[in-house]
C-alpha cells in the first residue's frame, strides 16, 4: 500500500541545486521536497531547474512536488512536466477537485496539507473533520503552521500544538506527516508527542545564506531516526 511508504520517513523541502539534492540522498533522506508555483513563498528554484534536479536525482521517486495550484488539471500536467510521482497539495482545493485528481491520475500518490491555525487552541476536531473529506482521496496528510503576520500555510519556521497533531495522527487512517518549525533540536521531542508516519524539515535545516547544512541535516536524520526507534 502507499500509506507504507511514508513510515519511519524523513522528507527535507527547498533543494536548490543538484550537488544538494544528492548529498541529501547520499545521507539517507527519503524524500526530497520541491516547493513551486506557491500562495505566498518566492520558490527556491525555477521549474526548468526544478526538473534538471529530479532528472539528475539517483531516484527520481524521492522527488515530491509541493504547490498551492487548486486545478485538478494543471497540478496533472505539472507533475508530467517535472516527472513527478508524488505530489504535496498546500492550497485551497476542494474534496471534489482532490477526488477529480485521483480518478484522473491513479498513479500519483496524493499528500493533503492540514493547517493549524492558533485560533483552533488545543481544538483539532476542525482539522479532523476536513480531513474525513479528503481522506477517501488522499494517500497521506501533512501538518503544518499558520503564521497570521504573513499569512503563509507553511515553510513558517514556526512550530504548532502538537497535541493537535497527535488527535489526527492517532485518528486518521491515512499517515499523517508533521512538519512545522521542525529541527535537530526538537524532532525527536515531536516524534515522541505525534507519533507521526514521517516528519519534513524545510526552514530548520538550513545555513544562514538559506541553502541547505549537510551538518543540520545529518542531526535532524539521526534525531528522527532515534524518535521513530521509541528510545
Amino acid at each position: 500500500m502507499r500509506q507504507e511508504m511514508f513510515q519511519n520517513t524523513v522528507q527535507i523541502a527547498g533543494a536548490r541545486d543538484l550537488n544538494e539534492a544528492r548529498w541529501l540522498e547520499e545521507l539517507g533522506v527519503d524524500f526530497i521536497g520541491f516547493p513551486l508555483r506557491l500562495g505566498y513563498h518566492k520558490p527556491d528554484v525555477t521549474e526548468e531547474m526544478a526538473r534538471t534536479i529530479i532528472a539528475g536525482l539517483e531516484q527520481s521517486n524521492r522527488a515530491v512536488l509541493i504547490t498551492y495550484q487548486t486545478s485538478p488539471m494543471e497540478i496533472s500536467d505539472f507533475c508530467r512536466f517535472l516527472n513527478v510521482s508524488t505530489v504535496q497539495l498546500h492550497g485551497e482545493i476542494s474534496p471534489r477537485a482532490v477526488k477529480q485528481l485521483k480518478i484522473e491520475r491513479p498513479d500519483l500518490t496524493t499528500i493533503k496539507s492540514l493547517i493549524v491555525r492558533p485560533d483552533f487552541g488545543q481544538d483539532a476536531r476542525p482539522l479532523l473533520e476536513l480531513a474525513r473529506e479528503y481522506e477517501p482521496w488522499v494517500d497521506a496528510f501533512i501538518t503544518d503552521t499558520f503564521d497570521p503576520r504573513t499569512t503563509a500555510c507553511g515553510a513558517t519556521g514556526l512550530t504548532h500544538d502538537w497535541s493537535i497533531s497527535r488527535l489526527l495522527a492517532s485518528e486518521l487512517i491515512k499517515p499523517l506527516i508533521l512538519a512545522g518549525g521542525l529541527h535537530s533540536k526538537n524532532v525527536y521531542a515531536a516524534i515522541k508527542a505525534v507519533r507521526p508516519a514521517a516528519v519534513d524539515s524545510h526552514t530548520g535545516v538550513e545555513a544562514p545564506g538559506g541553502e541547505k547544512s549537510r551538518e543540520l541535516v545529518t542531526r535532524f536524520l539521526s534525531e528522527a531516526k532515534r524518535g521513530f526507534r521509541g528510545e
